[in-house]
């Protein structure tokens, strides 16, 4: 059995038991019934997002190397398959210490190349079930070669002002943002809410509808 193999059922099985939950029983809410402070918490000032007029942003601030992370990640891949049209749901990657940062140039590194698709959830996998943390350049060289990108174009982009750029970016968002854990869902560039004011998955997340389905009626 190969290793992209052992991944894809790693997934899979983690899929199975943490979103079947979660798909047996949705919640609903709506926007009236959210407490500030008790569901989420308003971003002061609002800060502007990259989205286009029309659609709201909803933003996962994440880290590869987050136990919460690697778990929340099939619920969210399944919530975005049944997210209302005008959500936009973008990746901010937490550049918070030395290894985080890495993982941050990685992911960036993979959505140059056009890889993040197929490397997305084999990071967590890499982290989380290989043991392998990917914490160094060379490590990352050698990840990056299963996906048949060559050592000389992955330092490059790696090392790129355009990656360091989108990296720096993100740090100085999350700041703003004032988001000091992972996985925080921030929409909008509103509203900051975690799984910790949802309770339950199943709640969480029908409070990010309902946060977004608030922005789509003011607009």
């Amino acid at each position: 059995m190969t290793r992209i193999t052992q991944w894809i059922r790693a997934a899979a099985l983690l899929l199975a038991v943490v979103a079947a939950p979660y798909a047996a029983a949705q919640t609903s809410l709506s926007a009236d019934q959210l407490q500030a402070g008790r569901d989420y918490r308003p971003i002061d000032p609002p800060q502007p997002t990259s989205t286009e007029a029309g659609m709201v942003e909803v933003a996962e601030v994440f880290q590869y190397s987050c136990p919460a992370c690697f778990r929340a990640e099939p619920l969210l891949e399944q919530w975005k398959s049944q997210k209302a049209d005008y959500v936009n749901f973008v990746r901010i990657p937490a550049p918070w210490n030395p290894v985080s940062e890495m993982h941050a140039r990685a992911y960036y590194t993979a959505e140059a190349l056009g890889k993040l698709d197929e490397m997305h959830q084999a990071f967590f996998n890499e982290i989380h079930v290989e043991r392998n943390m990917l914490e160094t350049e060379d490590k990352l060289a050698q990840f990056f070669a299963r996906f048949g990108v060559d050592a000389d174009t992955f330092r490059k982009t790696f090392n790129s002002f355009s990656v360091h750029t989108k990296v720096q970016r993100a740090g100085d968002l999350i700041s703003r943002y004032r988001v000091l854990a992972t996985p925080n869902i921030v929409v909008a560039g509103k509203y900051v809410t975690d799984g910790s004011m949802g309770g339950s998955y199943d709640r969480w997340f029908a409070i990010i509808d309902a946060l977004a389905e608030r922005e789509h009626q003011s607009q």
